[in-house]
């Protein structure tokens, strides 16, 4: 019962000060309709096609739009991977790696509904174990990738929200 109580409180007082989530501004800032582009490393098209996914994962989840053709959508993004690091995070006591960081680097150009073309350079990370005296195995290394693309995305996501709302406060 107190439990209840609280959330009712919370969600009251959420309410009441005109608390609204960060893909609400995300959403003002680049519309409802999105065409999202990511451009194929001919280097590892494998990396490019799993940034993709979590580019157009995240237009859909966290935007809370639709992906549309170009020529339909309101604003248009243009990812790039500008790089993916993997570093040694932990060693065992035989100096084996058994943790890695995994780092994702994008630089997103993307232009709103006013044809306003801006760039932004986002990073996401990701730590991940494995087992000592071993390699990281392919699956490890594209769950690691999609999750810090995913983690950058939600960096680009903050930053156009606060967009959003510099500008909802300019009208």
């Amino acid at each position: 019962m107190k439990q209840l109580f609280l959330g009712l409180l919370i969600a009251f007082f959420m309410v009441g000060c005109g608390y609204k989530p960060s893909s609400y501004y995300a959403k003002r800032a680049l519309g409802e309709k999105i065409y999202a582009d990511v451009t194929i490393s001919r280097q590892d098209p494998r990396n490019s096609v799993i940034i993709k996914d979590a580019v157009n994962e995240a237009v859909v989840n966290r935007f809370s739009a639709k992906l549309v053709s170009k020529e339909e959508a309101d604003s248009t993004l243009h990812v790039k991977i500008q790089s993916i690091s993997f570093s040694p995070l932990i060693y065992d006591i035989y100096g084996y790696v058994i943790a890695y960081k995994t780092t994702v680097t994008l630089v997103i150009e993307y232009e709103n509904a006013a044809k306003k073309v801006e760039k932004l350079t986002v990073s996401g990370e990701y730590d991940f174990s494995i087992e000592s005296n071993s390699v990281i195995s392919d699956s490890n290394r594209f769950e690691a990738i999609r999750a810090a693309a995913s983690d950058s995305l939600d960096e680009f996501v903050s930053k156009i929200a606060i967009k959003g709302l510099r500008n909802g406060n300019n009208h």
